[in-house]
C-alpha cells in the first residue's frame, strides 16, 4: 500500500493530465455546440436521448430499491431486467446516477460521458507507464490519443460501450504482467470487470486479447510458454466470475434473440480500398447508419511511431509479422463480411457497423509506443522521411479519390492533416537540431496532440450533430413533472394492478422513467415471443421486435391489456375513457373497462384462432373465445375523399398511392364517413412498403383536434373518436417525410361498443385480481369446475408457479403470456420470478473466484519458491 502512495504521489501530475485533457477538451467541444449542465442540448443524439436516459432513470430507481434488479413491470407488459441491465447498464461507473435524480439523467449522462472518456485516458497512462520507456509526458500524449480517437466520440452517444475503453489498456497490460513477471491478479480484475460490464464488447476485446498474448508468447517461445497454463485459468476463472450476469443474459438471448446473419457476399458493403487512409485524416465522418466505413483515427503521430516501429531494425522481424498479422486479420475483417460477422458475434449490426474497428486503433498507439522508444535523436532522417511519406500518400489520396466517392473528406481535412504533419516534423527537426530539450519536445508534442485530437474531435461531435441531431434537453426535462404528477396520482388512488399509457411520450420507454406499468419499448433486450404476439393483435413490433408500440390500436385491447389510463395533452375521445385530472398541459383519462392483470377461461382457449395478418380477426376471436361469446365488435366502411392539397392520389389495385406535388410541403387529404351509432371510429392506413417510410409521418385531424404519429413504428387504427349517435365525421390526414407513400385503401372501421361493453362485462365477471411484487404476483381463485388461469404477464422461463403453495406448471398461452390450469374449489396462486441462469451465474461468480485467489497464492508460491 505505502508503494501505492508513493507511487501515486510521484505521478500525481502526469496521471492527472491523462485524466483531465481528454476529459476537458471533449467538455470543450461539447460547450461549443451548447452542451454542459443545465443547457438546451443532451449529450446524447436525439435516437439515443430518451432511450438511455430513462434506463439510466430506471437503473437509479433499482438503487433506491424501487425496483427489483431481476425484473421490471413497466416495460413490455413485464421484462427481464437484468438481462436489460447486462447490455446497457452493467457498468462500474453507471451507480453514480444515484447523485441525480430523474429529471436531471441528461446531465448525469453527461458526466458519465466525461468521466468515462477521462478513465480511459488514465487506465491507458497506467499501461503506458508500465509498458514503454518513454518521457513521462509522452505517456500522456499517446493516453489523449486513445481516449479521444474518432471511434469513442464518433459513438460516444452509445454511452454502454465507453467502459470498455477503461478495461482494454489495462487487459493489455495484465497480459504483459502475467508474462514477464508471472503475477495474474491484475489481468483476472480487469477481465472480469470487462465482461461484468459488457458481455457485448467482452467478446470483441477477449479475442482481440487472445491474439495478443498469442503474438506475444511466439516472440518469446521459450520464455512465455510456461504462462499458458496460467493465462487460460486466469481468463477461464474472470469469465466464469462474471457469469452472475452473462449467464442471465446468454439464456435470455437464447429464447428471445435473433437470428444469426446469413452470408450472402463475401465484401462488405460501402468499403473501398482507400478507406484507412480516408479515415486516418483529421475529422472525417461520414455517417454512424448504414454504407459507413470504419472509425479508426487515432491521431497522426501514433500513425507515425506505429509506421516507425515496423522500418525500425532494432525490432526484431518476428515480433513485426506477429503484430503485422493481428494488423491483417483486423483490416481483413472490414473486408470480408464473414470475419466482419465474427467480431459481432455472426448478428449484423443494426445500424452503428465495424462496432470492433477501436481494436485497431488501439493496435496503432500500442505499436507507435513501442515505435517511440527506438526514435532517436540522431536517427539518420527516418521519421521525417516518414512524415514525408505519409504526406505524399494523403496526397495521393486526396488526389486521385474517385469521382462520387468519400463526399465526405473535406479540403479542410485535407489542410489540417498536411498542416499537422508539418509541424510535427517541424517540432521533430528542431528537438534533432538541439533546439529543443527532451522536455520542451514533450511539452510540444503533447500540445499540438492535443489540438489534433480536439479538432478530430470536433470533427466527430459536429458529424453527430449532422447525422443524428444532439436532442434537446427540455423535451426531457419539461414535461416530467407534470408526467410525474399524474402518474403518482394514479398510484395513490389503485392498490391493484393496472397499466398506464402516454399518448403524447417523450419516448417509447417512459414508462421506465416514471414508473409505470406501460406497453411500449424500445430495446435490444425484450421478449420477441410477447411482442410478436402484441404485433398479431394490433401493437406494432415489426421484425426482430426491436419496437413495441402503444398508439393506434383499439380500446378493445386497452382493456384486454389492463390498460386503465392514459396521459396526453389532447382530448381522449375514446369509448369509456373519462377526464380524472389535469396537470399543467397533460390530462388523465381513466379506462371504466380496464380488466384486470388475469381471468378465468375455458381451458378451450388455448386453441383460440389468432391470425398472422389479420389484428381485428385476432382481436375479435380472443374476446369470443375469453367469453364464449360470438359478437361481432368490427365492421367497415367506404370513405369518401372530398378535397386534396398538394397531393397527386392514384389507384394502384387495392392500394392507393399520395404524391406530392410540391417538394418538402406535406400531403393533404380530406375524407368524409358516415359512422353509426354507438361506434368508435378508426381510419385504417396499412403502408404497401415499410422500407420506404423512412420517418414519415401522419398528422389525423378531426373534429378540431390534431394528433401526429410516426407511421412506419406506431399501429393502423388512428382513433376518429366516440360517436354515440350516427354522425358525418370529416376528417383530414396529412403526411409528410416522404416524396410518395402508398397505402392499402384506406378505409374506416367501427368498434360496435354495445357488444363490445357486453363482452368486457362478462370477463370482468371472469377477472381476478392479483396483487404485485416487484418480481411476483399473487391472487385467490375461486371457481367451480377446472378453468385455465390466463394473465397478461409475458411467458418466461424465469418464471416458477405455486398453487396452495405446491409447485405447478407454467403453460404458455398463445406462446405468449403466462397461463396455467386451476382445479375446482379455492385456492391461493403465486408466481415468482428469477432470471434463468441467475443461481448458476452466482454458484459461478462465488466459487470462480474462490478459485483464483487459491491459484493465485499457489501460483505465487510456487514463483517464489523457483
Amino acid at each position: 500500500m505505502a508503494t501505492i502512495k508513493a507511487f501515486c504521489k510521484q505521478n500525481k501530475t502526469y496521471m492527472l493530465a491523462s485524466f483531465f485533457i481528454p476529459l476537458l477538451l471533449m467538455a470543450i467541444i461539447y460547450l461549443t455546440i451548447g452542451i454542459f449542465p443545465g443547457s438546451s442540448r443532451s449529450v446524447l443524439a436525439s435516437d439515443a436521448f430518451s432511450q438511455f436516459s430513462n434506463f439510466h432513470a430506471s437503473f437509479r430507481n433499482v438503487l433506491l430499491g424501487k425496483q427489483s434488479i431481476f425484473y421490471t413491470w413497466h416495460a413490455s407488459l413485464g421484462l427481464n431486467y437484468l438481462a436489460l441491465v447486462s447490455y446497457y447498464l452493467g457498468g462500474f461507473f453507471t451507480p453514480l446516477v444515484i447523485l441525480f435524480p430523474n429529471q436531471w439523467m441528461p446531465d448525469a449522462l453527461y458526466f458519465l460521458t466525461l468521466i468515462k472518456i477521462g478513465s480511459a485516458g488514465l487506465a491507458f497512462w497506467f499501461y503506458a507507464k508500465h509498458t514503454f520507456k518513454l518521457h513521462q509526458w509522452h505517456y500522456v500524449t499517446l493516453a489523449v490519443c486513445y481516449a479521444l480517437m474518432s471511434f469513442v466520440t464518433a459513438h460516444s452517444e452509445l454511452i454502454m460501450w465507453l467502459d470498455a475503453f477503461v478495461y482494454l489498456p489495462l487487459i493489455i497490460w495484465g497480459i504483459n504482467r502475467l508474462l514477464d513477471d508471472g503475477k495474474p491478479k491484475l489481468l483476472f480484475i480487469s477481465y472480469f470487470m470487462l465482461f461484468f460490464s459488457s458481455f457485448y464488447m467482452g467478446f470483441m476485446i477477449g479475442i482481440f486479447s487472445v491474439l495478443y498474448f498469442l503474438a506475444r508468447l511466439f516472440s518469446q517461445w521459450s520464455t512465455y510458454k510456461k504462462r499458458i497454463i496460467p493465462y487460460g485459468v486466469t481468463s477461464l476463472l474472470a469469465g466464469g466470475a462474471a457469469m452472475i450476469i452473462i449467464l442471465p443474459a446468454i439464456l435470455d438471448l437464447r429464447t428471445n434473440g435473433e437470428e444469426l446473419t446469413q452470408i450472402t457476399t463475401f465484401k462488405t458493403a460501402a468499403t473501398n480500398w482507400l478507406d484507412f487512409f480516408v479515415k486516418n485524416m483529421i475529422g472525417v465522418y461520414d455517417n454512424t447508419k448504414y454504407g459507413s466505413i470504419p472509425f479508426i483515427f487515432v491521431g497522426l503521430l501514433p500513425l507515425m511511431f506505429c509506421t516507425l516501429y515496423f522500418v525500425s531494425r532494432a525490432i526484431p522481424w518476428k515480433n513485426k509479422l506477429l503484430y503485422l498479422g493481428i494488423f491483417a486479420v483486423l483490416m481483413a475483417s472490414f473486408y470480408i463480411t464473414p470475419l466482419n460477422l465474427f467480431w459481432h458475434g455472426m448478428h449484423a449490426p443494426n445500424m452503428f457497423l465495424f462496432r470492433y474497428a477501436y481494436l485497431l486503433s488501439f493496435l496503432i498507439v500500442m505499436l507507435a509506443g513501442y515505435g517511440w522508444e527506438q526514435f532517436k535523436v540522431k536517427d539518420r532522417g527516418t521519421m521525417l522521411g516518414i512524415l514525408l511519406t505519409w504526406m505524399v500518400i494523403f496526397g495521393l489520396t486526396y488526389g486521385f479519390i474517385p469521382e462520387d466517392s468519400y463526399d465526405y473528406l473535406t479540403l479542410t481535412s485535407f489542410v489540417l492533416t498536411m498542416v499537422f504533419l508539418i509541424v510535427y516534423s517541424l517540432v521533430i527537426a528542431f528537438y534533432q537540431k538541439g533546439l529543443f530539450t527532451k522536455k520542451r519536445f514533450a511539452l510540444f508534442t503533447l500540445l499540438f496532440v492535443s489540438l489534433e485530437m480536439a479538432l478530430n474531435t470536433n470533427g466527430m461531435v459536429h458529424g453527430i450533430l449532422d447525422d443524428w441531431n444532439y436532442a434537446s434537453r427540455s423535451l426531457y426535462t419539461e414535461p416530467f413533472k407534470d408526467i410525474k404528477t399524474l402518474v403518482t396520482q394514479t398510484k395513490k388512488e389503485n392498490d391493484g394492478f393496472y397499466r398506464l399509457e402516454n399518448l403524447d411520450p417523450v419516448s417509447s420507454n417512459d414508462s421506465i422513467n416514471y414508473g409505470y406499468n406501460g406497453i411500449g419499448l424500445f430495446s435490444s433486450i425484450r421478449n420477441r415471443h410477447s411482442s410478436s404476439y402484441l404485433n398479431q393483435l394490433g401493437f406494432r413490433s415489426r421484425g426482430t421486435n426491436l419496437n413495441i408500440r402503444y398508439p393506434n390500436n383499439t380500446v378493445l385491447m386497452d382493456s384486454l391489456m389492463a390498460v386503465k389510463y392514459n396521459i396526453a395533452k389532447q382530448a381522449v375521445d375514446k369509448y369509456g375513457f373519462n377526464e380524472v385530472a389535469t396537470s399543467g398541459s397533460y390530462k388523465l383519462y381513466e379506462n371504466q373497462n380496464a380488466l384486470p392483470l388475469a381471468f378465468l377461461a375455458n381451458p378451450a382457449s388455448n386453441e383460440i384462432e389468432q391470425y398472422e395478418n389479420d389484428n381485428l380477426g385476432s382481436q375479435t376471436n380472443l374476446l369470443n373465445g375469453l367469453t364464449d361469446l360470438n359478437e361481432q365488435y368490427f365492421h367497415f366502411y367506404p370513405i369518401t375523399r372530398i378535397g386534396t392539397k398538394n397531393t397527386k392520389v392514384t389507384e394502384q389495385g387495392n392500394h392507393t398511392k399520395f404524391s406530392e406535388e410540391t417538394t418538402n410541403v406535406a400531403k393533404e387529404v380530406t375524407w368524409q364517413v358516415s359512422v353509426p351509432a354507438h361506434s368508435q371510429a378508426y381510419l385504417s392506413l396499412y403502408p404497401t412498403n415499410f422500407s420506404q417510410l423512412e420517418s414519415s409521418t401522419a398528422t389525423i385531424t378531426v373534429n378540431g383536434e390534431s394528433r401526429k404519429t410516426q407511421i412506419g413504428i406506431n399501429g393502423q387504427y388512428y382513433n376518429l373518436g366516440y360517436y354515440d349517435v350516427p354522425t358525418t365525421v370529416e376528417f383530414t390526414a396529412s403526411f409528410y417525410g416522404t416524396k410518395e407513400i402508398s397505402f392499402q385503401h384506406p378505409q374506416v372501421v367501427t368498434l360496435d361498443t354495445q357488444a363490445y361493453q357486453r363482452a368486457i362485462d362478462t370477463l370482468q365477471q371472469q377477472s381476478i385480481e392479483m396483487s404485485t411484487g416487484k418480481r411476483s404476483a399473487k391472487g385467490t381463485i375461486t371457481t367451480n369446475k377446472e378453468q385455465q388461469l390466463i394473465t397478461t404477464i409475458p411467458y418466461d422461463k424465469g418464471w416458477r408457479a405455486t398453487l396452495d403453495g405446491k409447485k405447478v406448471a407454467i403453460e404458455a398461452f398463445q406462446e405468449a403470456f403466462i397461463s396455467l390450469k386451476v382445479p375446482k374449489g379455492t385456492h391461493e396462486i403465486k408466481l415468482t420470478y428469477l432470471p434463468p441462469g441467475f443461481l448458476a451465474g452466482t454458484f459461478l461468480f462465488i466459487s470462480c473466484i474462490g478459485l483464483f485467489i487459491l491459484f493465485e497464492r499457489y501460483y505465487t508460491k510456487k514463483r517464489t519458491e523457483r
